[in-house]
């Protein structure tokens, strides 16, 4: 491909914008444009690794009996409901509804585990058929309220994703192993220094789940690490071994004044014990107007994806001031004592401890002296606590790290969720039927250029993996000279006719240009053509990684990109 052809231009200031470095490089590079918030133009460079990244995805499923095939973007859920064959009240989690101008019903897909059980129930009916996996790689839409990072967080982009389907949880159990090695050897053709954590389930259900994560300063994601056994997660998911209360024989309850003290430090400073020897007390709204109270050890915070799925997935916000008084809550000296009409989630570190300083319910007061089971009752007590940076691991006991990351990939056990949904069964060998185990596992591509080019940069510019680069190869011829000209022009239809796809930079710019953009676009091997090669009859070649290019007689040019290039 000609430079002086190719559509695109490379930038030499960062977008005042752009913060990911991705981002920058990606806009610098001319590799995307954007068009609105959260939606991008590939262009042909940024297309072209696009297509390497997908081509890696499809090897690698392909490896493992992955079949390809595509499936719709527009009204699955609609057309279930408009045929009967889907008595879902409304689309799932995995589809995005909105309104198209004439005022219809659109439905996108986000993902497509219920087009996946549909399929399986008029498709799959003896366990003869089992297991398979089938994947696409599609554009996908997910309303995001808030985009940021170029390609990291989007409206519209490419996903690769894949669907097993099992007679039983050991079959998916067996083939989870093989997909997760699938994943591993896709980040790592793909240059990408990723790690798998446990992750919540959340909305999608399911026995187990997994993401890949790039740790990344200015990532969205926190992780809680274990640097001496290996623990990882989420900290969405993640389990940390809680610190021992003060534990003492329990005394008659009190209520003391406390005026002015409405916050865990206020109170604990106040009445003179620690922060873990009080009851913290926070209040949520959910969808429906339903007001949970999640109670927790004064030292600890609230984890709300953890509250969430232990309320079935409940949408949450901080109650008002306004909503509490209302409801006969007290804000700042409300407890589980005494209170009546709503549901206590309680984390199980209330049970690390006695003699708490709770919410006396009364303004300017608190109860000193209270005790779990003896002076309230809770709806469910389970684990709702965030890990931090400094707790210890529930594994080994070590320090946990927090570090930020971007998530570049997830699996999922999804079991017989979306299956039993849609009555998506098959005969096993004793002619039962039996529903569908399903698993589900994606990778969005877009974003994985991204994290490739957070992950593989210098000062100057993107440094392309070779499976991924758009090109092998990048051709700059220096000067007007006739002979120079002659001469790489030549030496760029010997390299097409060996086979190689090679990016050409003819224009008429200076040097200083063409080796700017060059280092820019990140291209893993640089040829270089002269009055100063010519008069040696040689050529200079240099790795992008290196710092210095070196001169190689024209001759043995051949044997060097034989052995370090792909065709």
């Amino acid at each position: 491909m000609r430079m002086s052809k190719l559509f695109g231009r490379t930038l030499r200031e960062s977008p005042a914008e752009a913060e990911l470095i991705s981002h920058q490089l990606t806009l610098r590079a001319g590799l995307v444009r954007q068009l609105a918030a959260g939606i991008y133009s590939y262009l042909p460079l940024g297309w072209r690794v696009l297509c390497q990244i997908e081509r890696i995805m499809r090897e690698e499923m392909d490896a493992i009996g992955g079949q390809e095939m595509q499936m719709p973007v527009v009204n699955p859920a609609a057309i279930w409901r408009a045929t009967g064959r889907y008595d879902a009240p409304a689309p799932g989690p995995a589809l995005l509804r909105f309104r198209d101008r004439a005022g219809h019903d659109m439905v996108l897909a986000m993902t497509h585990e219920e087009v996946v059980a549909d399929l399986l129930r008029s498709e799959v009916h003896s366990y003869r058929q089992l297991p398979f996996m089938i994947y696409h790689i599609q554009t996908k839409f997910r309303d995001e309220p808030r985009t940021r990072g170029g390609l990291v967080r989007v409206r519209e982009f490419t996903m690769k994703d894949a669907y097993s389907c099992h007679a039983d949880f050991c079959s998916l159990d067996e083939f989870y192993e093989r997909i997760y090695q699938a994943y591993v050897n896709i980040f790592q053709r793909c240059g990408v220094q990723a790690i798998a954590v446990a992750a919540d389930v959340g909305v999608m259900g399911g026995a187990a789940s997994h993401e890949f994560m790039v740790l990344s300063a200015k990532g969205e994601d926190t992780l809680a690490i274990c640097p001496q056994c290996g623990y990882a997660a989420n900290v969405e998911k993640a389990t940390f071994a809680k610190p021992a209360g003060v534990s003492e024989a329990e005394r008659p309850i009190a209520k003391i004044a406390t005026p002015g003290c409405k916050t865990i430090a206020d109170v604990a400073a106040f009445v003179g014990v620690p922060t873990c020897q009080t009851l913290k007390a926070l209040f949520y709204t959910t969808e429906s107007g339903e007001i949970v109270l999640a109670l927790i050890r004064g030292d600890l915070e609230v984890n709300l994806v953890k509250l969430a799925n232990v309320l079935a997935g409940a949408d949450l916000r901080p109650s008002s001031e306004d909503t509490l008084r209302s409801a006969g809550i007290v804000p700042g000296y409300a407890s589980a004592v005494d209170l009546s009409g709503f549901r206590v989630i309680a984390d199980d570190s209330i049970t690390l401890g006695s003699n708490f300083v709770a919410g006396a319910n009364k303004e300017g007061y608190h109860l000193k002296n209270v005790n779990y089971p003896r002076d309230f009752a809770v709806s469910t007590l389970t684990d709702i606590a965030r890990a931090r940076a400094g707790d210890r691991c529930a594994e080994c006991g070590a320090v946990l790290e927090t570090p930020r990351a971007i998530e570049v990939g997830h699996l999922f056990k999804l079991g017989t969720r979306y299956s039993e949904a849609v009555g998506a069964t098959y005969l096993d060998k004793d002619g039962q039927t039996q529903p569908i185990v399903m698993g589900s596992y994606g990778i969005g591509t877009g974003r994985l250029m991204a994290v490739i080019i957070e992950e593989n940069h210098d000062e100057h510019g993107i440094i392309w993996p070779a499976d991924v680069s758009p090109y092998p190869l990048h051709l700059l011829s220096l000067g007007a000279a006739p002979e120079v000209v002659t001469a790489a022009e030549q030496l760029y239809s010997h390299l097409q006719g060996m086979g190689y796809d090679v990016l050409y930079d003819d224009r008429n710019e200076r040097a200083g240009v063409k080796f700017n953009d060059a280092d820019l676009i990140g291209i893993p091997w640089r040829i270089v053509v002269s009055r100063k090669t010519l008069a040696q009859e040689s050529i200079e070649i240099k790795n992008r990684s290196e710092r210095a290019g070196r001169m190689i007689p024209l001759g043995q040019l051949e044997a060097i990109l034989a052995s370090s290039v792909a065709h």
